[in-house]
């Protein structure tokens, strides 16, 4: 099979195609990736010495361009990476979100139907269904919950799920969506939480950390969730929804004092900060379905994986330190 996976210059498509390459050699894989801020092609240059692997520079809002790599590569399967995914930055410019979150779906959208994808995979959050209460640990976010979201990032990813599944029921393309936790691992950009936190406590910088810290989130590791990802493409029903998680919640207080006490350095260096506007209280995601459906089981218990993550970022220091200075740019 030949595999289009977009964005797959990010975090989680970084971890997505260095597992899959190297997994199955007799399929073909396409990044497709616009190099955004937050897009490092040195990230899956490696791949270039595998046969199976193919990059190709490009933007799925443009849609002349998305039919013509369709046209020319003839795909067997979709998955869409590709996606604006900071909160903070969609508050501050909501525009791009709905640009390439909604829009460039539906270009993706669009030309799987025309040239007749196998299937399409879309990647999506468990943010689309809002927040949960801090003091109900038994609600959990089920597939058929209420999409209730709370910013433009989120609203963005729910209008894309929504394209997706309309298009199944409307066209009958095979398609399927998952909804994940939050990923930790290596190689993901440091706007996000933990790898701001490693990067600011091995400079002794101070570290913000938005309201009380009480905010809670389900952890899981990438390569789960691309594990999950992988069942869901090759085994999964066409028009379902999938959540993948790994039953792991914490604090984001928790979070960071757990990377600090890895790094042995002092609690002093956490600077509270007024909270983000309309942050999401709790998410835990039920994953029932996935683990009795596909038979999904996450490997990765939540301190192994964050001990393992922690150094990954310790011993790739020069990484950090070229986002830092904008060489990746380069």
């Amino acid at each position: 099979m030949k595999f289009l996976v977009t964005g797959g210059a990010g975090f989680i498509g970084t971890n997505f195609l260095q597992y899959m390459v190297r997994e199955y050699p007799g399929d073909d894989f396409v990044c497709l990736d616009a190099l955004t801020y937050s897009g490092i092609y040195q990230n899956i240059s490696n791949l270039n010495s595998f046969n199976n692997f193919k990059f190709i520079k490009g933007d799925i809002r443009d849609k002349d361009f998305v039919d013509k790599i369709f046209n020319e590569e003839n795909f067997d399967i979709v998955i869409n990476f590709a996606a604006e995914t900071h909160v903070d930055n969609s508050i501050k410019n909501p525009n791009i979100f709905a640009e390439t979150n909604i829009l460039g779906t539906i270009n993706l959208l669009n030309a799987s139907k025309k040239y007749g994808i196998e299937r399409f995979h879309q990647i999506s959050t468990d943010e689309v269904y809002g927040d949960l209460p801090l003091d109900r640990k038994d609600l959990l976010f089920k597939e058929d919950n209420r999409i209730i979201t709370s910013s433009p990032y989120s609203a963005s990813k729910a209008g894309a799920d929504m394209q997706v599944l309309a298009y199944y029921r409307t066209y009958g393309l095979p398609v399927t969506v998952s909804r994940c936790s939050n990923n930790y691992g290596p190689y993901q950009f440091p706007e996000k939480l933990i790898p701001l936190v490693i990067s600011k406590a091995l400079n002794n910088e101070k570290i913000p950390v938005y309201g009380t810290g009480c905010n809670v989130r389900d952890w899981i590791h990438v390569h789960d969730h691309n594990v999950g990802v992988d069942l869901i493409v090759r085994k999964g029903v066409a028009g379902n929804v999938y959540n993948i998680g790994s039953h792991n919640e914490k604090t984001n207080l928790e979070i960071v004092r757990t990377i600090l006490k890895h790094l042995n350095k002092s609690d002093n260096l956490i600077e509270f900060v007024s909270d983000r506007p309309g942050h999401d209280r709790r998410y835990a995601i039920d994953s029932s379905k996935i683990e009795k459906q596909l038979g999904f089981n996450a490997s990765y218990n939540f301190e192994d994986g964050i001990k393992e993550t922690i150094d990954w970022y310790v011993n790739n220091s020069e990484w950090l330190d070229n986002i830092k200075t904008l060489k990746y740019k380069n």
